[in-house]
């Protein structure tokens, strides 16, 4: 029997061959994080911070994004997408974002609790906004029985796996601005969409009009942490206030920063979310050719979406975990990650090809 003070000596709980397919937040830290991790772990330094880690930091993001940024290390994506959102809007605004979006679906409610914020949300094929869908929900100005839609919400890469191009994001960023509104994106997966694009962070987010980012560290090895990111310092009020406020103000900042510092100040970033999507890619070649295996979105990022006939995942589950998208269209998501390996990729394969056959000897049967 395992005791307490074994455990704490670091006795493992889990079976490290396991492996899945649910979410890029089931892996572990990257090992260079964690060296970074206990590179900053010694000493003492500033905390709130006023550390050198932070102060690092903001110099690392400058070099992607360009100077005149203002960077806030949090806690998790739906701090830092509350966080940002709340600065750019008054007590009455409203934001305009995908029915997908994270911020509608799958964040409790926090804009709204939280955040005091209405969502208005857009229906869409593919997780993606355009001007034209914004316009649906982007009206009524002066209306005081309607709350103002001041904010655009996109996420990049979207919820469905999809990915804006640099075009389409400045696009929206000339439309939302030409209407008085600003431009809020949820980079939960930033690096991918950078890797899938084949272009530097700056190039679809400030460089093409975004005001204030959500950047993701979580899903691309970290052990915690976002960094709220304030391309457009004038379209952002009180960040360091709101941070407080809501909860998301580290003691401890350091630990937050010397991550992202790993993650970015060289080419780990890339490197992790290039390895995630072209396992995605792998596991999209091996199941377009597989019978009975119905994909529903583009693979451009490090998921795979797919319709399976009845009773197929579940029984898929048994031996590698994933989620349902719409349970009612029979939808799943196959999410990779930096640590994913082709022997884990090709074994999935096999298991769906087994399933399958199973499933079709049955209903002939």
């Amino acid at each position: 029997m395992t005791t307490t003070a074994e455990t704490a000596a670091g006795i493992r709980l889990h079976d490290p061959n396991v492996r899945g397919f649910a979410s890029d937040n089931y892996s572990g830290v990257h090992p260079e994080i964690l060296a970074a991790l206990a590179a900053a772990n010694d000493g003492h330094q500033v905390s709130y911070g006023e550390d050198d880690y932070t102060a690092r930091l903001q110099e690392v993001l400058e070099g992607h994004f360009g100077a005149g940024i203002e960077s806030f290390p949090v806690f998790n994506g739906t701090g830092a997408n509350v966080l940002s959102l709340q600065s750019l809007l008054p007590r009455w605004g409203a934001v305009v974002c995908a029915s997908t979006a994270h911020i509608n679906m799958d964040e409790n409610g926090a804009p709204e609790r939280i955040g005091g914020i209405k969502l208005l949300h857009v229906p869409t094929p593919d997780g993606k906004l355009t001007p034209e869908l914004i316009d649906r929900e982007a009206w009524g100005w002066g209306d005081e029985h309607r709350a103002q839609p001041l904010a655009v919400s996109i996420t990049q890469t979207t919820e469905l796996g999809t990915c804006y191009t640099p075009e389409e994001v400045r696009a929206i960023a000339d439309h939302a601005h030409a209407k008085g509104m600003k431009l809020h994106m949820d980079g939960a997966r930033l690096a991918n969409a950078a890797a899938h694009l084949q272009v530097p962070l700056r190039a679809f987010t400030r460089e093409a009009g975004v005001d204030i980012l959500s950047f993701g560290g979580t899903k691309n090895g970290l052990l915690f942490g976002e960094v709220v990111v304030a391309l457009n310092p004038e379209a952002a009020h009180g960040l360091v206030y709101l941070r407080k406020m809501n909860m998301q103000l580290a003691s401890k900042m350091r630990f937050m920063s010397a991550q992202f510092i790993a993650l970015l100040e060289g080419d780990l970033w890339l490197r992790s979310a290039s390895h995630a999507n072209a396992m995605a890619a792998r596991l999209r070649a091996a199941v377009d050719t597989i019978d009975g295996v119905r994909p529903t979105q583009k693979t451009e990022s490090n998921g795979v979406f797919a319709i399976l006939p009845e009773g197929v995942a579940d029984r898929l589950r048994q031996s590698f975990r994933f989620y349902d998208w719409d349970e009612a269209a029979r939808e799943v998501r196959w999410m990779c990650s930096f640590d994913t390996t082709e022997e884990d990729i090709d074994a999935f394969a096999d298991a769906i090809r087994r399933e399958l056959r199973t499933y079709r000897s049955g209903t002939a049967s």
